[in-house]
């Protein structure tokens, strides 16, 4: 019998085994006479009997637990190995299960990208996603049918679900041709979804059911938001895809953003989920559209401040023209606090990896460069981690998910798998990548 499978964490044998060593201990001890040079009591011959009797007990219980209703046969019938993928998938469950509660904050590509990541080493994650955007098909969805968008809960639900390759390709698939050009078949589902729905939440958690999502995603706000940004100039936009756009035509930096009606008010099971976290990450993704305006919500930024778990901002590889043009990690910091109006932050993740060289002349003919640390600038008092967290995917720069959820895991305190566990747990997904 394979050794590593045997111990694997989950299927109750290390407990028998334990116990069982435990009482050959103490039958030794017994039998030997070592209590007579340890001095372990007046009644030498009834503390030997006593040690005998417990130690008999101890076999016995061992043995039995260990045989008599044949579940632990079962549980190593086909782990012995630890190559049967239906065991790896239970134990892998059983870890994920004890993993930290972390809660990520954001919306758009990034959101998601970390989502992949971080559900590879726990289960309980609360992604909490705005529902500002108007562009695109959620944005058409959004005008004609009065819901809130889709998109950006569609990205994050997909990261999160444990679906095959195909369902996955079926719900992003676009439309080409007709009315629906454009249009994602998975927005599509939750548009219906939310009309046999009482609310958008009801159906946001209708749809993760069904595709076995780790964790939960919820929206910041059942509120119909509108994103408004004021460019340095004086100069005031209307509409979260807009934004972007108008700033390059006005050359205006943006100042500060806010949302129609104000204070929107944030589900319940956000504040919760913040309050019980191990972990808060925020980003990465849209500074300005993505992940400052979650902090506008009423009341969220006084739970983050009162939360106990690290509050993680996780910074962008690269500027967005219109956005964060020219913008360091120190800016995208101020940019934050600023917009939260008190101190929200612990940790800073940056990015130190290298990127290919034809790639990044790419991203700089469209204005984009790499953020740059500028560590010194960072406000005392929060945590600057640098690592080498770029990945190229195809024609774009992203954050590597697996690394990036590793480090978060990390970084978080508090409960989680043990060594062992983790161990198993570390092979096996080292395993899943190489095949």
């Amino acid at each position: 019998m394979n050794m590593r499978g045997f111990l694997r964490p989950g299927i109750r044998i290390k407990r028998w085994l334990f116990i069982g060593f435990v009482g050959m201990l103490l039958l030794g001890t017994g039998f030997s006479g070592i209590f007579t040079r340890l001095g372990l009591g007046v009644d030498k011959g009834g503390t030997a009997a006593l040690l005998i009797i417990l130690g008999i007990l101890a076999e016995y219980t061992a043995i039995r637990g260990f045989l008599g209703s044949g579940a632990a046969q079962k549980r190593t019938k086909g782990l012995g190995t630890g190559r049967t993928e239906g065991s790896r998938r239970i134990i892998h469950k059983r870890i994920l299960m004890r993993g930290p509660r972390v809660v990520a904050i954001g919306g758009g590509t990034g959101l998601s990208v970390l989502l992949r990541g971080l559900k590879n080493y726990t289960s309980n994650i609360t992604a909490v996603v705005t529902v500002a955007d108007d562009g695109g098909g959620s944005g058409v969805l959004r005008t004609d049918l009065g819901m809130l968008p889709p998109g950006d809960i569609r990205n994050c639900i997909l990261a999160l679900a444990d679906t095959e390759p195909v369902m996955e390709q079926l719900l992003q698939y676009r439309f080409r041709k007709g009315q629906l050009a454009g249009q994602s078949f998975g927005n599509l589902l939750i548009a219906a979804m939310n009309g046999i729905s009482r609310n958008f939440e009801e159906a946001v958690k209708k749809i993760s059911q069904v595709l076995a999502v780790t964790g939960q995603v919820l929206p910041l706000t059942l509120e119909d938001i509108i994103l408004y940004a004021q460019l340095k100039n004086g100069t005031v936009v209307r509409g979260e895809s807009s934004i972007p756009v108008k700033a390059q035509e006005h050359n205006s930096p943006i100042d500060r953003v806010f949302t129609k009606p104000e204070s929107p008010k944030p589900l319940p099971e956000i504040l919760e989920a913040i309050e019980n976290a191990d972990a808060i990450v925020l980003g990465p993704g849209s500074l300005y559209t993505s992940v400052i305006p979650n902090l506008l919500a009423e009341g969220l930024v006084d739970c983050l401040h009162r939360a106990r778990a690290p509050k993680i901002y996780v910074c962008n590889i690269m500027t967005q023209p219109g956005e964060t043009d020219g913008y360091s990690a120190a800016d995208h910091i101020r940019a934050l606090e600023e917009h939260a109006g008190r101190k929200i932050l612990d940790i800073a993740v940056v990015n130190s990896g290298s990127i290919d060289r034809e790639l990044l002349e790419r991203y700089e003919m469209d204005g984009s460069r790499p953020v740059d640390v500028d560590g010194e600038r960072i406000r005392s008092g929060i945590k600057v981690i640098s690592r080498d967290l770029v990945s190229r995917q195809g024609e774009f720069l992203r954050h590597d998910s697996m690394k990036l959820g590793r480090l978060i895991t990390k970084l978080t305190p508090g409960r989680g798998p043990g060594l062992l566990e983790y161990y198993y747990h570390i092979i096996d997904m080292t395993q899943k990548n190489r095949s």
